[in-house]
């Protein structure tokens, strides 16, 4: 069933528990999304990233339409939210396309400047009834970005700085730098509990952790009781699709059916899923 971000993200956070959102790259991905979450018995996010938009030629009303589809066929409470927008164009076709929420990435520009651009991203999001998260700090991994060392200073998210920004912009959650990288295909993260916990106390909003597909179990379970809500991977999804789509064609290299390889990396990606939504929940 199709539900609101804002109203997951808000029975996390008074549940204290993780809400994890994942990203959609193919009808697979959101698919296995949807089945790992009625397997667990537990509400999800589906996102589409402005990159995943790009793999789609640039048109998101093809993806978000599949992906509306899926979410509305399950059993399972599933929200829609388009993540990591830059585009100014992107984002206005939000309310159209059905999305409830956005994750309005301005952490490239100056402070000023993003300070100033996601406040406006926050005011016609809102005059739209659309939930909007931003990010502070940088966290490293984003596509064309150069390698960033997660542990260098100055990186981190400052909680005063956070709770200035927060209260400039209007934001309803941020994705905050507390350790962990974009992109990272081993579990090997180690986030700073000791700030989660004064950035819970310093901004009246959720938290966010980015690039949770490197961060260990231990750490995420500690992560969201040290304050983080929403949960993003994503890939984690795509190391689960490759290897099973990587296993099938090693084995069997003359199949060209794409749904005899497609189906067991949807089963992976499930499997995926379903072990996140778990952790989480506990």
């Amino acid at each position: 069933m199709l539900v609101r971000t804002a109203d997951l993200v808000t029975d996390a956070r008074a549940a204290g528990t993780g809400l994890a959102a994942f990203n959609v790259i193919t009808l697979e991905h959101a698919e296995a999304i949807a089945a790992g979450a009625e397997r667990a018995g537990r509400p999800a996010i589906l996102q589409i990233s402005e990159n995943a938009v790009k793999f789609h030629g640039g048109r998101l009303s093809a993806v978000a339409a599949a992906t509306t589809a899926v979410a509305r066929a399950a059993d399972a409470p599933l929200a829609l939210h388009l993540d990591h927008v830059e585009s100014v164009d992107l984002l206005r076709q939000a309310h159209a396309e059905g999305f409830g929420s956005v994750m309005f990435d301005a952490s490239r520009l100056t402070h000023g400047d993003n300070v100033k651009a996601t406040a406006e991203a926050v005011r016609w999001g809102h005059e739209r009834g659309i939930w909007v998260e931003a990010e502070l700090g940088r966290i490293g991994g984003k596509d064309g970005e150069p390698p960033l060392d997660a542990h260098a200073p100055g990186v981190r998210t400052d909680p005063a700085e956070a709770a200035a920004y927060v209260a400039d912009t209007g934001v309803d959650a941020l994705a905050v730098a507390v350790g962990s990288t974009h992109a990272m295909t081993e579990r090997t993260a180690t986030l700073d509990h000791a700030l989660i916990a004064r950035l819970r106390d310093a901004v009246p909003v959720p938290l966010v952790l980015h690039g949770s597909s490197g961060v260990p179990d231990t750490e995420l379970r500690a992560a969201v009781a040290a304050g983080m809500v929403k949960i993003n991977v994503g890939t984690a999804l795509n190391t689960a699709y490759t290897a099973a789509v990587r296993a099938f064609l090693t084995e069997d290299p003359k199949s060209v059916d794409p749904r005899r390889y497609l189906r067991p990396a949807r089963e992976a990606m499930t499997e995926t899923v379903t072990a996140f939504l778990r952790l989480l929940s506990r």
